[in-house]
């Protein structure tokens, strides 16, 4: 382009050379994430550790187990959430809620026998959402698998924009309900005056909706918030090199958060039968663990961290889990 055709960048807040290409404001999904994130790293104290366990006789046993047809369907993420919810159960300090009084200094942490999972997921437009894995302590693999897949099969049916407006305005009323007047109505208030396009449906086509069975739909049991967080990197990044989450939000008032990241190929100490030991290529697979530093400690995950590293040096379990 010539110098003389060439416009002169638009001033962003009187910086000359910033130049707006676009600009979009929240959507409904949008807003829901950046309150939950800002009100985690305003009110949580964070602690992060990353655990790193050798997989590799795991994701060969899972190898060959998906050669059974009675196999057929089960995927690594699955397994991978299983084996989370094993650790969960053995380690309630993880799987509970916090009630914190920052001004008189009081709390309570309430454990809780359900293992809920809320899964952060990708829809098929490519919208993220995160869907609520109910009484994972109770199923076993393959009603693990199915839950997941008839949640994808709802997906197809679902106006999100609705469904996300349910949740949020359910939460407002909480609020309301529990004394917070003033967070309520500013986010009533948020919700009409400068909000984002909010494609929620009307007249006959919002009619038309809801005369899909609730069963065949996201709604907010669905998508509402779990007793913990779990995400994996690993099911979404497919570069083929290294890459682990270091922090984590921890989703109030959950006490913790975990992503598990992409398997890694790197040089590990392997023992022989005859207790020598040797450098072999070994895969690894960084989990991350992001704690409330008001309600545990790391020492507290501990019972956690035993369940998978037992899993983890005992694969062949993972044959009855089916």
């Amino acid at each position: 382009m010539s110098e003389q055709k060439r416009k002169s960048p638009k001033e962003y807040k009187g910086r000359p050379g910033f130049e707006v290409v676009s600009s979009e404001k929240f959507g409904i999904q949008r807003k829901i994430v950046a309150n939950m994130t800002v009100e985690s790293w305003d009110n949580i104290p964070h602690s992060s550790g990353l655990y790193e366990p050798d997989a590799t006789e795991l994701l060969a046993e899972f190898k060959k187990l998906r050669q059974r047809p009675e196999w057929q369907g089960i995927s690594l993420n699955t397994v991978m959430l299983y084996v989370i919810a094993q650790g969960l159960t053995a380690c309630p300090a993880m799987n509970s809620w916090i009630k914190f009084n920052r001004r008189f200094i009081n709390g309570v942490i309430e454990r809780f026998e359900d293992v809920n999972i809320s899964m952060p997921t990708i829809m098929p437009d490519g919208t993220p959402i995160t869907i609520n894995v109910h009484n994972c302590e109770r199923m076993g693999l393959r009603e693990m698998q199915d839950y997941i897949n008839d949640m994808r099969r709802k997906m197809a049916n679902t106006n999100m924009d609705d469904a996300m407006y349910e949740v949020g305005f359910h939460d407002t009323m909480q609020k309301l309900k529990s004394g917070r007047v003033v967070k309520a109505l500013c986010r009533l208030i948020g919700a009409k005056v400068g909000c984002g396009p909010i494609h929620k449906l009307k007249g006959e086509a919002r009619k038309e909706y809801f005369k899909i069975p609730k069963n065949d739909r996201i709604t907010r049991t669905d998508i509402e918030q779990g007793t913990i967080v779990v995400s994996n990197v690993g099911s979404v990044y497919r570069g083929g090199n290294y890459l682990a989450a270091c922090l984590l939000e921890i989703i109030p008032p959950q006490v913790c958060a975990i992503c598990i990241s992409c398997i890694c190929e790197k040089p590990g100490v392997v023992t022989r039968a005859d207790g020598t030991k040797e450098l072999a290529p070994r895969q690894f697979l960084p989990i991350t663990l992001a704690v409330d530093h008001r309600a545990m400690d790391f020492g507290d995950c501990m019972p956690f961290i035993a369940c998978l590293d037992e899993i983890f040096k005992n694969p062949s379990v993972i044959e009855s889990w089916l």
